[in-house]
């Protein structure tokens, strides 16, 4: 992820790394082989950097949630679908026997004095 996201900010680059660990890791422990990770990069005409990141894996006999909950304060893990709900513009999660699917998009628009990194 980090070589795909070369020169982007910071902040930016550490909002993907966890969407994409948060989604990775939902896949291993839900989810069975094979787990893919892609993730695109866009410089779009209105300056705005677009990310995608998808997950894939082999299939998941349980539902995707309407919408994430929060666990419980004590809980040790549940929060995934939480985080990559409140750092991702855009994200959907489709969960089947055969195949299960999460993507996720950031946008942003670059400050000036890093557009050229």
């Amino acid at each position: 992820m980090t070589l795909a996201l070369r020169g982007t900010e910071t902040d930016v680059l550490a909002d993907a790394r966890l969407i994409g660990s948060e989604l990775a890791t939902n896949a291993f422990v839900s989810g069975s082989p094979p787990l893919v990770l892609c993730v695109d990069r866009r410089n779009l005409a209105s300056g705005r950097l677009e990310i995608e990141i998808t997950v894939t894996d082999g299939g998941c006999s349980r539902p995707a949630p309407a919408s994430p909950t929060a666990p419980d304060e004590q809980a040790e893990s549940g929060r995934g679908l939480v985080i990559v709900d409140a750092l991702a513009d855009a994200w959907s999660l489709t969960t089947g026997a055969n195949g299960s699917r999460a993507w996720c998009r950031l946008t942003h628009r670059p400050c000036p004095s890093s557009a050229g990194a």
